[in-house]
């Protein structure tokens, strides 16, 4: 009975998992048509998008670069995303 339990934990620990990566995904997913949305881009293949970017002036460029940096950026490692409120005794 206990191998029981560890497996249906271990089991609701992945469904979870999947869900949250499931849920992550959409939320990237809609950064991404937003942007097309906002620049003009057509074309969903990395090649439109590569003509788009050739296509735009520094400053749309410069623009469009700061968005994707801020939305896709990794937020684990950086010292303002960790938590520095430790008080220590």
């Amino acid at each position: 009975m206990k191998n029981s339990v560890v497996k249906g934990a271990l089991g609701a620990l992945a469904v979870a998992g999947i869900a949250m990566i499931a849920k992550k995904a959409i939320q990237r997913k809609k950064i991404v048509k937003g942007i097309f949305e906002k620049y003009g881009i057509k074309e969903k293949s990395p090649f439109g998008f590569a003509d788009k970017i050739r296509e735009m002036n520094d400053e749309d460029y410069q623009e469009l670069k700061g968005k994707l940096k801020k939305e896709f950026a990794s937020k684990c490692c950086k010292k303002e995303f960790r938590k520095e409120n430790f008080v220590e005794a």
